[in-house]
């Protein structure tokens, strides 16, 4: 599927998000978390409910990074989240799933995996 055939969601302006922090949206009835990254505006967007505890809290956590990766970790349980792919870095099966985003005319638009 091309980023032209996806269902986008309009979620907040772009400069709503602060460097380096998430915000929680819902999309289509799904909790996502949608994660602006440094000086560049990177912007990444995951489930945002953690696996492991099944509260919507993913987007509070500290992002950072682990090697070459950037992460989320969960404010419960410390888990880590790439933003690029959703797998949790210590237990695999608690990974969540990434989403597709993008900033359209200082919007920030949401697409379901």
């Amino acid at each position: 599927m091309t980023t032209e055939t996806l269902h986008w969601t309009a979620v907040c302006a772009a400069t709503d998000i602060l460097p380096d922090t998430g915000v929680c949206a819902l999309v289509d009835g799904v909790h996502v978390a949608i994660f602006r990254i440094g000086a560049a505006a990177q912007f990444f967007a995951i489930d945002n409910v953690d696996p492991k505890s099944g509260a919507s809290v993913l987007s509070r956590g500290l992002v950072g990074s682990l090697r070459e990766r950037i992460v989320v970790a969960s404010p419960l349980y410390k888990n880590h989240f790439d933003l690029r792919t959703g797998e949790c870095i210590e237990a695999p099966e608690h990974s969540v799933r990434a989403h597709a985003v993008r900033v359209e005319e200082g919007r920030v638009q949401v697409a379901l995996a």
